[in-house]
């Protein structure tokens, strides 16, 4: 079957993932349509496609020991030297993603891999464009907000085209039995300064 590229991530719903998937268009950047906009759990990771079922299989043991929880966007941040990316804070969900994102990776599952920087939750709204887009992006959006109750995250792959399709979602379970993530207001969400 050969290598195919994954990620796994939380979709921003209607109507904001759209109305900053045009909005990153607007501002110039060539990958605003091919790729939904979201919270990433997983960065694009190859793995051999035969390894799929696995993965499917260790993706709905996580979603279904997890109960729906809060998010909320509001402002701009950015990973500037560092990096090139401007995005959309979370304001609340950081220690449910960093929770989740964890699990997803569990060093006994078929995802294991380390990342190149600290997690840090956000939601991309401008990467690699000119220095005056990125100053555009972060003032334009500076009082953008947003707020849902997160009850999925999907399974996407990378087509030769450089799109992301969502390949599967998984519902989180929530049962009695399922754990809650961290409690909001712990350490993880209070703001730290970007590093990656």
């Amino acid at each position: 079957m050969g290598t195919v590229t994954l990620g796994v991530s939380i979709a921003v719903p209607e109507p904001y993932g759209s109305l900053l998937q045009e909005r990153r268009a607007g501002f110039g950047d060539p990958a605003a349509h091919g790729i939904p906009t979201h919270v990433t759990l997983l960065p694009p990771t190859e793995v051999d496609g035969s390894r799929l079922p696995a993965i499917e299989t260790h993706l709905a043991g996580v979603a279904a020991g997890v109960r729906p929880f809060p998010m909320r966007l509001s402002g701009t941040g950015t990973f500037r030297p560092l990096s090139p990316v401007v995005y959309v804070q979370l304001a609340e969900g950081v220690s449910a993603c960093t929770w989740l994102q964890q699990r997803v990776r569990d060093s006994s599952g078929p995802l294991v891999r380390e990342l190149q920087f600290p997690y840090h939750p956000h939601v991309t709204v401008a990467h690699g464009i000119s220095e005056e887009a990125m100053d555009r992006a972060y003032e334009e959006l500076a009082e953008f907000e947003a707020a849902w109750t997160c009850s999925s995250f999907g399974l996407y792959e990378q087509g030769p085209d450089g799109v992301w399709r969502k390949l599967r979602s998984y519902e989180f379970g929530g049962g009695p039995s399922a754990p809650s993530v961290p409690a909001q207001g712990s350490p993880l969400d209070t703001p730290t300064p970007a590093t990656g």
